[in-house]
């Protein structure tokens, strides 16, 4: 991720924490109460706190050592060079998930006010989902080519605001619906809720950049309940409001039927993929000889090349909840839960009591058992 200031404060880490963890994750939670049911919300606290243990394993392991500042760091510092390049490229592999996510959330949206929007051209026939994927990634292509961009978590508020007044003051009103439980669809609405606290890629990042790292824990633990608070909101009102007829591939439009949700999803868009494809740009930039690596002309080349691949596989690929939870369930539990525990239990194996271990073990497993099950499922479905 772009690197945050020196000596960043207590409120900036805190703002920069809670960014980077809203996002277009909370707008398929309502699909995951339909799939699960109103239990399947328990799961939202407990990932939370398993993620935020799993941020301070991160960061005990950046404090073993001065060197370390990045999460490939500590996967060196763990395994050696293997460990640095399985880190990086499943860091780059769901940030470029991410991405294909934007893209598709935007089309589904602005296609919803538009639906029989069409263009013949050629011979060629584009729909309402494709011509608007492609106007996304127009009004993206420029933010792509800046060195540094800020997200805003102000756009995540406001989809909740927009939930909540449409179910309280417009005309649409919120209606009793789902079930309590529902065990059979598990693996779909693991990976989406586990998907939310998918922020373990910039933490370190964000703790080194700290004046006060001894108040990391603190940020973490205000930023999670913050983030369980805006994530629950739009879960419960998004199905009250919509209830069994969300769908999975669609939710997102029917959030959106509102104009202001609409340009909501927008902002969120545009004000986060850059800052998403941005790593991934710098990892390929440092691949090209010494002699180009410098020229913002191959910058823009490469940004320009991943952007338009973003855009190619969002549209061969449409299927939103789908692929949220392919990546909760296998990206997000690696970098979130697995590494995390693996690495702390190798940098720090020799100093830790049977109970640490223990647990470190226990989450490691239930995180790798939720990956494959939910890998699974999610390529079937």
């Amino acid at each position: 991720m772009t690197r945050l200031p020196a000596s960043c404060s207590f409120t900036q880490a805190l703002v920069n924490v809670i960014n980077v963890l809203s996002g277009i994750g909370l707008l398929t939670t309502p699909y995951a109460v339909k799939e699960g049911g109103w239990m399947s919300l328990t799961l939202l606290i407990i990932f939370g706190v398993v993620a935020c243990y799993t941020d301070i394993l991160l960061k005990r392991c950046l404090e073993s050592s001065p060197g370390l500042h990045t999460y490939p760091d500590i996967g060196q510092a763990a395994f050696g060079v293997a460990g640095r390049f399985i880190v990086a490229v499943t860091l780059y592999a769901e940030l470029y998930a991410a991405c294909v996510e934007y893209v598709i959330i935007m089309s589904d949206n602005t296609s919803t006010i538009f639906p029989n929007t069409s263009i013949h051209i050629g011979g060629i026939y584009l729909n309402a989902h494709q011509i608007f994927s492609i106007i996304g990634i127009l009004i993206v292509l420029p933010t792509v080519w800046l060195r540094d961009l800020i997200g805003g978590v102000g756009a995540s508020i406001l989809v909740v605001l927009c939930l909540l007044w449409v179910g309280a003051v417009d005309q649409v009103g919120f209606h009793r619906a789902g079930t309590t439980l529902n065990l059979a669809n598990l693996p779909i609405y693991v990976g989406i809720y586990s998907f939310f606290y998918a922020g373990h890629k910039v933490i370190p990042d964000i703790y080194s950049s700290m004046k006060e790292p001894s108040l990391f824990p603190l940020v973490l633990i205000l930023s999670f309940i913050f983030c369980w608070f805006i994530c629950t909101g739009a879960a419960i009102s998004g199905f009250l409001i919509f209830g069994d007829s969300i769908e999975s591939q669609k939710h997102a439009n029917k959030i959106c039927s509102l104009q202001i949700a609409v340009c909501t999803v927008v902002i969120i868009t545009i004000s986060k993929y850059a800052l998403t494809l941005t790593p991934i740009a710098s990892g390929l930039e440092e691949l090209v000889p010494s002699k180009w690596s410098r020229s913002y002309g191959v910058s823009i080349l490469i940004r320009t090349a991943l952007t338009i691949s973003t855009l190619v596989v969002a549209m061969t690929v449409p299927f939103f909840a789908f692929l949220m939870a392919l990546a909760g369930s296998l990206l997000t539990m690696l970098i979130t839960i697995i590494f995390p525990c693996a690495c702390y239990l190798s940098i720090l194996g020799g100093k830790l009591t049977n109970l640490q271990m223990g647990v470190c073990i226990f989450i490691a497993i239930v995180g790798f058992l939720i990956a494959c099950d939910g890998t699974y499922s999610a390529l079937i479905r």
